[in-house]
């Protein structure tokens, strides 16, 4: 399962926001912070557990949910990534700029 399919869906980053300031949860505490069916909420873990972004243990009847950190750590990389990539190309804008406010300002003052 592809990572960022799972993180499409809102109830899903809502589901990992959950798990990210609650800790290790049961599926029955996770139900409880949503209306939407428990059944529904059951798909959204799985499609989370499918694409490597929590991971989960059973206890006996109960299923405890977490986040797995290895694939939080894979997606800050990916974006830290991104974002130098970006940063890079916007300082490369920001030199194309100060070289033509340099010729424009040369041109006003040889006029």
């Amino acid at each position: 399962m592809d990572v960022f399919y799972a993180l499409s869906d809102p109830t899903r980053r809502k589901i990992l926001e959950l798990l990210a300031s609650q800790g290790q949860m049961t599926a029955s505490d996770i139900y409880a912070n949503f209306t939407t069916s428990s059944p529904a909420i059951s798909q959204h873990l799985k499609v989370l557990r499918e694409a490597g972004l929590v991971k989960m243990e059973k206890h006996a009847q109960q299923r405890l949910y977490q986040i797995n950190p290895e694939a939080m750590l894979k997606l800050e990389d990916w974006s830290k990534r991104l974002t130098q990539l970006w940063n890079q190309r916007l300082d490369a804008l920001d030199e194309v700029l100060k070289v033509e406010q340099e010729k424009i300002k040369k041109r006003e003052k040889d006029v």
